[in-house]
């Protein structure tokens, strides 16, 4: 069975690196079920409560770059279990992605989840389209309540995706993440006031009585 992430990754000069540490046979002949080119309900749901990702591409000059995206958790959407499609808004415009991948359409995208110290990594083939290029795309990857100003779409052809293991990802919190997470001390904290201030009145009524 093949190990689709790794079948990319793994180039000679991996191979020799991991030849170097002593790690090249646990690699050499993996065995197990990896068939990782189609996203699972897994895949999907992770994908849907994500609010960011970092995506990778190379210049014509060899050059790596890596952007954060960010938006309305969602945003990065799953139109089948081989597509991803995103809507490209505005930031600081210079469009360096969008020129790396018109010129060499491989992208690699990291998705984590802090919080359960999970990360998800994607090969994949992106494709530049006109927000009018195909409106029931564009309808569906939108999301309308985000303000700003949206310039393109990107679609990603899946080539193969991994899980990778939680090691050295420290735990981070969004501001909505922690006050949920706390959403139960905060109410004790409340009640605890509300009957410290009821306490109170009732010891000044009897010293004024």
């Amino acid at each position: 069975m093949t190990y689709g992430f790794m079948d990319i990754a793994l180039t000679p000069a991996v191979r020799r690196a991991q030849a170097e540490m002593g790690a090249d046979r646990l690699w050499s002949d993996f065995k197990g079920h990896r068939e990782f080119d189609r996203f699972s309900a897994r895949e999907t749901a992770f994908i849907a409560e994500r609010d960011s990702f970092y995506m990778a591409s190379v210049s014509e000059t060899g050059w790596p770059y890596i952007q954060h995206r960010g938006g309305p958790a969602g945003f990065l959407k799953v139109l089948d279990d081989r597509t991803l499609a995103f809507v490209d808004y505005r930031g600081n415009r210079q469009y360096i992605s969008t020129g790396n991948l018109a010129e060499n359409n491989r992208a690699c995208l990291f998705l984590i989840d802090y919080p359960a110290r999970a990360r998800l990594k994607i090969y994949a083939r992106a494709e530049k389209l006109a927000l009018d290029a195909d409106p029931a795309l564009t309808a569906a990857v939108t999301d309308g309540d985000y303000g700003a100003k949206a310039e393109r779409i990107f679609r990603l052809k899946l080539e193969a995706f991994d899980w990778n293991c939680p090691q050295h990802i420290v735990p981070r919190y969004t501001e909505a993440e922690f006050l949920a997470a706390s959403q139960m001390l905060l109410d004790k904290v409340t009640l605890l006031g509300r009957e410290n201030a009821s306490l109170r009145e009732r010891l000044d009524s009897r010293r004024k009585g």
